[in-house]
Parts: C-alpha cells; sequence; structure tokens
C-alpha cells in the first residue's frame, strides 16, 4: 500500500490532484481558526473552559471541526449543506417536480443542485441568527465574560454575514475538490473536521484518571468497529441480470450479462444523523426553558442522557425507522424495473415487469433489515460502552456516528485514487 501512495505522488497528474486536495483541506482547517468579525477571541478561549461539547451542540461542533465553540467563520461548518442536499432528496417524496428533475438526467441534477445550494445559504442564516443570539447567554454557560462584547444590531448582522458568507465558502471548497481534486468534497471536509478533533480527545482520555488503561480500550474499540464498517460496506447483493438480443438497424445489441449491486447499508450515516437529531430537540428546549420545571428534569434524565435505557429504545428505534424510510426514497424497485424492461433486461426466473419490482422489494427489504441492525449496534455500542467508562467529552469524537463517516470516506476515496492508478496501469491499493 505504501509503494502504492508513493505511485500516486510520482504520477502528475495524480499528484497534482493529491496536492490540490490537501490543500483545500488545509484552507478548511485554517478557517476554524479565523474569529468572526465582533467576536472577541481572547474571551471565546476563556468561555471554552466553560463550554460542554458532548450537548446538543456536540454534533454541529464536531462536523464543523470545533469552529462552532470558536465562533470562527466556518462556524457552521458544513451543517448546513448536510441538511439542505436531505430536504432537497426528501421532497422528492412530497413535490412531483422535484422528482421529475431527478430523472431529467444531468440538467435535471443541476437544477437540483442550484436549489440545494440556495437552501444551504438560507439555513446558514437562520443557524448563524440561532448561535449569534444565543452566544452572549446559553452557548457558554457560566462564562464570565461575553464572547461577542459589542452586542449592537449592526454588529450582530456583520457577524451573522460572515457566517453565513463562510458556509457559502465551505461549499465552494468542497465543489472544488470534487471537479478538480480526488474524492468527493463534501465527504472529505466532514472527514477533515472529525479527525481534527481526535488528538484532543485522545489526549484528554489519557490526562484522565487511568487514562491509559481507557485509552487502550477505546483504540481497541475503535478497531473492532473499523473492522465491522469495513467488512459490511464492501459487502453486497449481486442480483443477476440478462439483457435480450436485439436488432437495431444492421446491428445486434444484448445478449450480455450484468448485475444489480445492493449494498447492506444503502443510507449510509444518514439514519443515524436524523436520529441524533431529533433526540436533540427535546434537549435544546429543555436548555432554553426554565430548569425547575418537571418536565425538563424528565427530560434531562431520560432523554438527554446517553446512559438513560429509554434514550437507547428511542435511538434505536429512530434509526430502524430513517434506515427503512431513507432506502426507500433511494432505491425505487418500480423505477429499476421499469428501466430494466425498456431496454431488454430481466432478471433470470422472473418475468419482466411488475414480478420484478415485488422481487427487487424483497430482496431490498431483506438487506435493508441487516444494515439496519448494522447501524443501530455501530452507533450504540461506542454511546454504551463510553458511558460506563465515564468518557463523555470524549464520546463525541468516538461516537459510531465519527467512526462510521471517517472510515466510510477513507474507503471510497482509496477506492477513487485506486482506480485511477488502474488507469495508468499502476498497482493499487486493492489487490
Amino acid at each position: 500500500m505504501l509503494s502504492a501512495f508513493a505511485q500516486a505522488f510520482r504520477t502528475p497528474d495524480l499528484r497534482r490532484k493529491l496536492l490540490f486536495t490537501l490543500g483545500i483541506m488545509a484552507i478548511f482547517r485554517l478557517g476554524t481558526f479565523i474569529p468572526a468579525p465582533g467576536v472577541s477571541y481572547p474571551n471565546v478561549q476563556q468561555c471554552l473552559a466553560s463550554a460542554g461539547t458532548a450537548d446538543l451542540l456536540g454534533m454541529v461542533n464536531l462536523f464543523s471541526g470545533g469552529a462552532l465553540l470558536q465562533l470562527s467563520v466556518f462556524a457552521l461548518g458544513i451543517m448546513p449543506y448536510i441538511t439542505a442536499s436531505i430536504i432537497v432528496q426528501l421532497m422528492r417524496v412530497v413535490i412531483p417536480r422535484f422528482e421529475e428533475l431527478h430523472k431529467e438526467g444531468q440538467a435535471g441534477t443541476a437544477k437540483l443542485t442550484q436549489y440545494t445550494r440556495y437552501l444551504t445559504i438560507f439555513l446558514a442564516v437562520l443557524q448563524s441568527s440561532v448561535i449569534v443570539t444565543v452566544a452572549n447567554t446559553s452557548l457558554f454557560p457560566g462564562c464570565p465574560v461575553m464572547p461577542i462584547p459589542n452586542d449592537s444590531p449592526v454588529n450582530l448582522l456583520l457577524t451573522i454575514t460572515a457566517m453565513t458568507a463562510g458556509t457559502g465558502l465551505i461549499m465552494w471548497l468542497g465543489e472544488l475538490i470534487t471537479e478538480r481534486g480526488v474524492g468527493n468534497g463534501m465527504s472529505l471536509l466532514i472527514f477533515t473536521s472529525i479527525a481534527a478533533s481526535f488528538p484532543g480527545s485522545f489526549g484528554s482520555i489519557l490526562q484522565s484518571n487511568g487514562g491509559v488503561a481507557r485509552f487502550l480500550v477505546v483504540i481497541a474499540l475503535i478497531l473492532l468497529i473499523t473492522l465491522l464498517i469495513v467488512y459490511v460496506e464492501q459487502s453486497q447483493r449481486r442480483v443477476p441480470v440478462q439483457y435480450a438480443k436485439r436488432m437495431v438497424g444492421r446491428r445486434m445489441y444484448g445478449g450480455s450479462s450484468t448485475y444489480i449491486p445492493i449494498k447492506i447499508n444503502m443510507a449510509n450515516v444518514i439514519p443515524v444523523i436524523f436520529a441524533s437529531s431529533l433526540l436533540a430537540l427535546p434537549t435544546l428546549a429543555a436548555q432554553f426553558a426554565d430548569q425547575s420545571a418537571g418536565w425538563v428534569q424528565w427530560v434531562l434524565v431520560n432523554v438527554a442522557n446517553p446512559q438513560a435505557p429509554l434514550y437507547l429504545a428511542i435511538f434505536a428505534l429512530l434509526i430502524l425507522f430513517f434506515t427503512f424510510f431513507y432506502t426507500s426514497i433511494t432505491f425505487n424497485p418500480e423505477e429499476v424495473a421499469d428501466n430494466m424492461k425498456r431496454y431488454g433486461g430481466f432478471i433470470p426466473g422472473i418475468r419482466a415487469g411488475r414480478p420484478t419490482a415485488e422481487y427487487l422489494q424483497y430482496v431490498i427489504t431483506r438487506i435493508t433489515t441487516v444494515g439496519a441492525i448494522y447501524l443501530t449496534l455501530v452507533a450504540l455500542i461506542p454511546t454504551v460502552v463510553f458511558a460506563q467508562m465515564g468518557i463523555n467529552q470524549q464520546m463525541m469524537a468516538f461516537g459510531g456516528t465519527s467512526v462510521l463517516i471517517v472510515v466510510g470516506v477513507g474507503l471510497q476515496t482509496v477506492k477513487e485514487i485506486d482506480s485511477q492508478l488502474q488507469q495508468r496501469h499502476y498497482e493499487g491499493f486493492l489487490r
């Protein structure tokens, strides 16, 4: 693998793409430490000692690489774009026009991408407005100083504008990586944000009581989860497809055999993100409510506590539900069956048309069941183990969601580098 990596840097075109990608990732990390206009950097550093990263803001702070609690120009990170992309995909079920654009090919995809960009900026304005509004009150509980000393409307508007512009810049950087670099730009930026939090979390674990033992347990658990993720993400069910021969003019087409690759985990990490976001809503409401209220105490004990049985049960049920829901959106058996029938394809032993759609639905349901259980285990096992070990501040950095994203993006990037090496007749990473 090391020789293949060295060979990739010896290839001028591939070396240029890799260096360009690394450069964009470095710029993205640099923006994490640039405070937004109106933000007092010394005050923010003083407030960080009282900020918690295991609460409802933990995931946003994780995906921003710590920029949220730094109140930097990249405070929102890639989260607005992720949310906008998910919403646009879900709108295909609700709005027929979006489904028509999806079926139009490249032109329709470009239009949907444009809608995603507009929605990203809109969400960035909303989220930055909330963050700036609560920066001096609820974002840093117990902080003796104000992160934004001058809270005049003009100054707050300038801060909101800078954070929104930072989100737009992140979106542009991700698209640059996709076009001119290696791998999916947005995924690599998320990978960079999560991986940047690992050294600090490892250091905090080593400095705690029993740090070496805890550190070894965390490493062992991460390795086991990584092996599970690699095995499952590489697994797929191949449904055989046969194309009949047909005459077009004077030429014969068809007669070939292929297959439909169906991954065990077609929903990727989306169900876990959805489940975490929904569970964070009650905690968000409780944080801004009267702390002495009965329902607030109940939420803090049963919903905001990762060790609570009710939290674990709801989390698991939400992951199972969203896995089936999102898979049904991304894979339409009727559409696949119609496309196969249109081009003369059929599954051996299955009639074309509706029987093919029913068979594909049967296969996808069974595979999705395994994928949903896999996602639930990956998400819950680190949460339960780390909670029992008393690792709270670092739990979000080493959670199943983080490891799943890091390993998945790493696998996909290595595959793309490998394919480009194979095109140049070099031996790739995967033998």
